[in-house]
C-alpha cells in the first residue's frame, strides 16, 4: 500500500500539502483531482522520487516497479516498435545477458538467460508492443518508422505506449488523454480497466475517470481527501459532505452566539461572574469549524444569434485535403439548428473537414455554398498557437472589435474571469486554460449562428469544460464539433457523422455503439499486422526450402510438425476468442446484475489473448529456425 502520513509538500514558497494523511491500497485505480495549481503534478513528481517531501512520510514497498510517461522523446532512429519495447528495461537487460553469454560461449549462462527471457514474456514482446501502438492509433506501416519521423503529439503517444509496456506495480499517468483522439482514449480505457497494479491518474475528462477509477483522491485546501467510487460518485459525496459541513457550521455559530450573548450580558454582574467565566472557557475550547467556501463557478453563455439562413451551407461534389484529397466526393447540406458530433479515427479527416467548412482550406474540387447571413464561430485544434504572445487580452479583443468601447470590452472579458490585472497583462505567460478561455471569449463576442469547434476542450480544466458544455447545450444556433470529451458530446449533440475511408456518412448509433465499432477496427488492424508477418515468413520459407541440405531434412520435418500443431492450436484459440468477443457484444451484459458474468468473460478474453500471443511467438520462433536452415 501507499501510506501517506502527516505529509507536507511545498513548491517554492507555495505550500501545497500540509499534514496530509491518507492510505491507498494495492490494485486501486485512483483519480487524483483538484483545481489547477493545487499541486497534483507536484505530488506525482514526489511519488516518482523526483522531489522530496518537506515533512511527514510517504511510504510504499521498496520493490515496487513504477512506470510513468516520459516528457521528452529523443529524435531516435530506432523504430517505433523497438522504442516501445525499450520501456521494458528488465527485458532489454536480459537480452544483453543473452548476447554476452553467446559471445562468451557460456552454455549455462545462455540457458539461465533464456529462461529469464521466457519468464519475462520476451517472446510476446513484439506482439505486445504492436498491440499498444495499434491501440493508440498508429498504423501497421508506422510500426517500423523511426521515432524521429513523428511529430510532437505522436511522440507523446510513443512515450505513453512505452510506459504501458513497462511491467509495473504503480502506474502514474498525468493527463494521458491530452494528445489522444476519442478512438485512442476508448482503447486506453479498455487497457487500463484490466491493469492489475495500482494506478494514479490525473485527468480533466470525467468520463475517462468514471470508466477506470474506483477511488477519487481530492487535493483540496492542502489536504488529500479519499472518496470511494469514480468521479461522478465523488461529486455526489462531496455535495452531501458540503451540506453536512454547512449544517454543522451553522449549528456551531448558533451555540457560539448563545454563549457569547450570556457572557456579554452578565460578565459585569458579581452574582453571574462565575457562570460568565465558565462560558468564556467553553468558548475558548470550541474547535471552530470553517464555513463552506466552494470554488467560484465559472459560467458563460452564447448570445442569441442573428437570424440564420437555411440551409446554412451546401457542399457539392467536394474533394477536401491539402495537395492530395483525404475526403472524396462529399455531398451534404448543413441545416439550421443541427447539432452534429464528428466521429472518426485520427487521420481520417475530421480537422480537414472543419477547415474546409470554415474556408481556411480551399476545396480541391466541387463547391462550397454559404447562405446569406452566415456567421461562423471557429475554434481550431491549435487555436492557442495563433494568439500573439506580446498582446494583452484587451488588445486581442479590441483588434477583433475596433468599434467597441474599451469599458464594454473590459466588462466582457471580466465575464470570462479576466479581471483588471489580467486584461492588460501579456498573453504569453498565461496558462493553456486561460488562453483557451480568451479564444472562447473572442468567438462568443462575434455572436455566431454556426459554431465549428475542433477539440475545444484541450487545455481546459474540469470547471471550464463544464461551463463550455452548459453554454453549448443552451446555444440556439447550429453546432458541429470534434471532441474527445464524451460528456460534452453527449450533452451538446443529437446526431453523429462518421468520417471513415474518405467518406462522411451519417452514423445511426450512439457513443457506446461507436466504442464497440472502434475496438473492432483496432482488432482488424492487429489481425492485419499478424497476417503481414505471417505472409512475410511464409515467403521467406518458400524461397529457402530449395536450399535445405538433405542432412537437415529430418530436422525440417520435426520443426514443420511443431509448426502444424501450433497452427491448429491457434485456430482453436482464435475460435474460442471469437465466441467470447461475440458474447461481449450483448448489451445486456453491461447491466449491473450481469457484473459477475461480464467479469468472467473479460477474464477469458484476457487469458485467450495471452495464450494466442504466446502461441504465435512460438510459431514465429520455429519458422525463424526453418529460415536459418
Amino acid at each position: 500500500m501507499i501510506r501517506i502520513d502527516n505529509l507536507t509538500l511545498a513548491r517554492g514558497n507555495k505550500l501545497l500539502l500540509e499534514h496530509a494523511t491518507v492510505i491507498l491500497n494495492p490494485g486501486e485505480h485512483i483519480g487524483l483531482i483538484g483545481i489547477n495549481g493545487s499541486g497534483k503534478s507536484t505530488f506525482m513528481a514526489m511519488l516518482r522520487g523526483e522531489l522530496a517531501a518537506d515533512g511527514g512520510e510517504c511510504d510504499f514497498p521498496a520493490n515496487w516497479r513504477i512506470a510513468h510517461v516520459a516528457q521528452e522523446t529523443p529524435a531516435s532512429p530506432r523504430s517505433a516498435q523497438d522504442y516501445v519495447i525499450d520501456g521494458d528495461t528488465k527485458l532489454r537487460q536480459i537480452e544483453a545477458q543473452i548476447a554476452q553469454a553467446e559471445e562468451e560461449d557460456d552454455g549455462y549462462a545462455q540457458a539461465q538467460a533464456h529462461t529469464a527471457y521466457a519468464d519475462a514474456d520476451g517472446y510476446s514482446a513484439t506482439a505486445r508492443a504492436a498491440s499498444l501502438l495499434l491501440g493508440l492509433g498508429f498504423s501497421v506501416a508506422q510500426l517500423e518508422q523511426p521515432v524521429s519521423s513523428f511529430s510532437g503529439g505522436w511522440r507523446m503517444r510513443l512515450n505513453l505506449a512505452q510506459a504501458l509496456m513497462c511491467p509495473s506495480d504503480l502506474l502514474l499517468l498525468d493527463e494521458p488523454t491530452n494528445h489522444l483522439d476519442l478512438d485512442a482514449i476508448v482503447w486506453l480505457e479498455d487497457w487500463l480497466s484490466l491493469y492489475p497494479g495500482t494506478l494514479i491518474v490525473i485527468s480533466h475528462d470525467r468520463e475517462f475517470l468514471d470508466s477506470i477509477c474506483n477511488i477519487t483522491l481530492h487535493l483540496h485546501s492542502r489536504q488529500l481527501v479519499r472518496y470511494r467510487g469514480n468521479y461522478s460518485s465523488f461529486e455526489e459525496q462531496l455535495a452531501q459532505r458540503l451540506v453536512l459541513q454547512q449544517s454543522a457550521y451553522s449549528k456551531q455559530q448558533e451555540q457560539i452566539a448563545h454563549l457569547q450573548k450570556f457572557v456579554d450580558r452578565f460578565k459585569a454582574q458579581a452574582t453571574k461572574a462565575r457562570q460568565a467565566q465558565s462560558r468564556v472557557k467553553a468558548l475558548e475550547k470550541i474547535q471552530r469549524l470553517a464555513p463552506v467556501r466552494t470554488a467560484s463557478t465559472f459560467t458563460f453563455s452564447f448570445p442569441t444569434p442573428h437570424a440564420a439562413p437555411n440551409p446554412m451551407m451546401v457542399i457539392e461534389a467536394a474533394d477536401c485535403g491539402y495537395q492530395h484529397a483525404i475526403l472524396h466526393d462529399l455531398n451534404f447540406s448543413i441545416q439550421s439548428g443541427q447539432r452534429i458530433g464528428l466521429l472518426g479515427a485520427n487521420g481520417q479527416g475530421k480537422s480537414t473537414l472543419i477547415k474546409s467548412l470554415v474556408g481556411e482550406l480551399a476545396l480541391l474540387a466541387g463547391k462550397r455554398l454559404s447562405g446569406k447571413g452566415l456567421q461562423i464561430g471557429y475554434f481550431a485544434q491549435h487555436q492557442l498557437e495563433t494568439l500573439r504572445a506580446d498582446d494583452t487580452p484587451l488588445q486581442h479583443l479590441a483588434r477583433l472589435a475596433p468599434e467597441a468601447r474599451e469599458q464594454a470590452l473590459r466588462d466582457f472579458l471580466g465575464s470570462f474571469n479576466f479581471g483588471n490585472t489580467h486584461v492588460n497583462a501579456p498573453i504569453g505567460p498565461l496558462s493553456g486554460g486561460e488562453k483557451a478561455r480568451l479564444a472562447l471569449a473572442a468567438i462568443v463576442w462575434k455572436k455566431p449562428n454556426l459554431l465549428l469547434l475542433d477539440e475545444p476542450t484541450n487545455h481546459l480544466d474540469m470547471e471550464t469544460r463544464e461551463a463550455l458544455t452548459l453554454a453549448l447545450a443552451e446555444f440556439e444556433g447550429t453546432l458541429i464539433v470534434v471532441s474527445h470529451d464524451r460528456h460534452l458530446l453527449r450533452a451538446t449533440t443529437d446526431q453523429f457523422w462518421l468520417i471513415h475511408q474518405g467518406k462522411v456518412e451519417s452514423y445511426d448509433g450512439d457513443l457506446d455503439d461507436y466504442r464497440d465499432w472502434m475496438l473492432k477496427q483496432i482488432n482488424l488492424r492487429r489481425t492485419e499486422n499478424k497476417t503481414k508477418k505471417t505472409n512475410t515468413t511464409a515467403a521467406q520459407l518458400l524461397t529457402n526450402t530449395k536450399k535445405i541440405s538433405p542432412t537437415k531434412q529430418p530436422q525440417r520435418k520435426t520443426l514443420q510438425s511443431k509448426i502444424d500443431k501450433l497452427e491448429n492450436q491457434l485456430k482453436q484459440l482464435t475460435a474460442e476468442k471469437d465466441k467470447v468477443e461475440l458474447a461481449l457484444t450483448n448489451t445486456a451484459l453491461y447491466l449491473p446484475e450481469k457484473k459477475n458474468q461480464l467479469a468472467t468473460l473479460l477474464a477469458q478474453q484476457t487469458q485467450l489473448n495471452s495464450e494466442i500471443e504466446t502461441t504465435e511467438s512460438m510459431w514465429i520462433a520455429h519458422q525463424e529456425q526453418l529460415d536459418a536452415m
